[in-house]
């Protein structure tokens, strides 16, 4: 029997099936499991009910609704939905989300930090390496070690919560939650302050010790008893592929492949039969087809305040080619000028290069084939990114570029009270408290700057 993943890619995840999670969705999928790309807007009970799990994958600036955050709560304590929410970093502050005020509601809550560890770890020590298992629970079965990167801590607020996994003695913070479980009614929920302990082809990631292992167990304990009847009962419908202009269709064959790449565009035979026995069954189908119209109504309104947005970029473009007159293709010049205008995956770059810093390299435990390679590949590859040019950006793309500078600012500021009050407590040397202090300052005095700019470009 299979059961249906539901990976949510309408709030701007950092994490995608079809792109930088390919390794997780081709195991999953080859363990009783089949994975889709969720779209809906909003998210309702209605929609929910097809699949017995929800996944968040870190949200990236973007709000899960008030609504929405009702109706998964509702999914899970009523039609035994599995729920696992993963964070990053800095927490909801530092990635402009709310995953907190769904996770609250099962009694447990993303802090705004990063679990560092310059002792036990894999290399760099925002890579700890975990082994500190409280209780026995099948989630943690048969692990030995798991790799953490980039992960913030969890806090316990509520009765019926509990960790599974904390960080070790020698970590900051020490001895804190960081893998967090509640079975709420029918439903069960799992919350992790890392989603890179799953990502494809980084050290670190997916084929990190027992990380595969670890997804295993969570996915088959985030299937509730009561899901497990309602499906073998065959009481659930199926749920219907949902397909999106930026991501491949649902992977569902069985494929050990660590990535899909589709090799040709297929025709589809859109003829077809359906035996429907019931009244309800036919009800069901078309409010199905109703949310797939809805949705695709929505992507076509986004399409166009997109499309409507740059066409001052596309023009600048386009001048730009017919005057400049080099023996450069057409097709060079456009994506030269693309990346001036909008770098690609700059955002990403610059987190892992902050990542990595300065930060002490420990001996022990030997650094593994697959960092060392990442890091050669990466001082090989990367070049500085091309520098943002204020002009062709509109007021509205302004204020969204500030509204981010002034969240970072503000967890920038967190930490280094953090470090502050560890400090004063004797709790952090002179040294890393000097050290610490002084690159937080930097990346402050730099943030602010970038804010007065942007406050100069709109005055205009």
């Amino acid at each position: 029997m299979s059961y249906h993943i539901a990976f949510d890619i309408s709030h701007k995840p950092r994490g995608k099936i079809d792109e930088n999670l390919t390794e997780l969705r081709d195991y999953l999928n080859v363990n009783d499991f089949t994975c889709y790309n969720f779209l809906e807007v909003p998210i309702t009970e209605e929609s929910l009910n097809p699949y017995d799990i929800l996944v968040f994958v870190c949200p990236d600036f973007s709000r899960i609704s008030t609504i929405e955050i009702t109706a998964i709560v509702n999914w899970v304590q009523n039609s035994g939905g599995g729920l696992l929410l993963l964070s990053h970093a800095g927490g909801d502050k530092g990635r402009g989300s709310n995953l907190s005020e769904i996770s609250e509601q099962f009694g447990i809550a993303f802090e705004n930090d990063q679990v560092l560890d310059d002792k036990i770890n894999l290399g760099l020590e925002n890579i700890p390496l975990i082994s500190t298992f409280n209780i026995p629970h099948p989630i943690t079965a048969e692990i030995g070690t798991l790799c953490y990167r980039s992960g913030s801590s969890l806090t316990i607020i509520g009765s019926g919560a509990f960790s599974i996994a904390d960080s070790n003695e020698t970590s900051e913070p020490f001895s804190c939650p960081l893998i967090c479980v509640s079975e709420p009614d029918k439903g069960r929920v799992c919350c992790i302050g890392s989603y890179e302990l799953f990502r494809d082809k980084i050290g670190g990631g997916f084929q990190c010790n027992d990380n595969p292992q670890l997804a295993l167990n969570i996915f088959k304990w985030l299937i509730s008893d009561f899901r497990m009847e309602l499906r073998a009962d065959a009481e659930l419908p199926i749920p219907i592929p949902h397909t999106s202009i930026d991501a491949p269709q649902v992977f569902q064959e069985s494929n050990t492949s660590s990535s899909y790449v589709p090799t040709e565009r297929r025709s589809l035979d859109i003829d077809f039969s359906m035996k429907i026995s019931k009244k309800s069954e036919l009800v069901e189908l078309l409010k199905i087809f109703q949310n797939q119209i809805n949705r695709i109504k929505t992507t076509i309104d986004k399409l166009i305040e997109k499309a409507i947005g740059s066409e001052n970029a596309i023009n600048e473009i386009e001048n730009s080619n017919i005057s400049e007159g080099s023996n450069e293709s057409q097709e060079d010049k456009l994506i030269q000028k693309a990346d001036t205008v909008l770098p690609q995956g700059v955002e990403e770059l610059k987190e892992d290069i902050i990542n990595k810093d300065d930060t002490t390299l420990t001996a022990l435990p030997p650094k593994p084939e697959s960092l060392k390679k990442e890091e050669i590949d990466l001082e090989n590859s990367i070049k500085p990114p091309p520098k943002i040019t204020t002009k062709s950006k509109t007021k509205k793309e302004l204020k969204n570029e500030k509204e981010g500078l002034e969240t970072k600012l503000s967890s920038v500021q967190d930490l280094l009270n953090f470090i502050d009050k560890k400090h004063s407590k004797g709790k952090l040397d002179d040294a890393d408290y000097i050290k610490r202090s002084k690159k937080l300052q930097s990346d402050l005095k730099k943030t602010k700057k970038r804010i007065d700019i942007i406050n100069k470009l709109l005055e205009k």
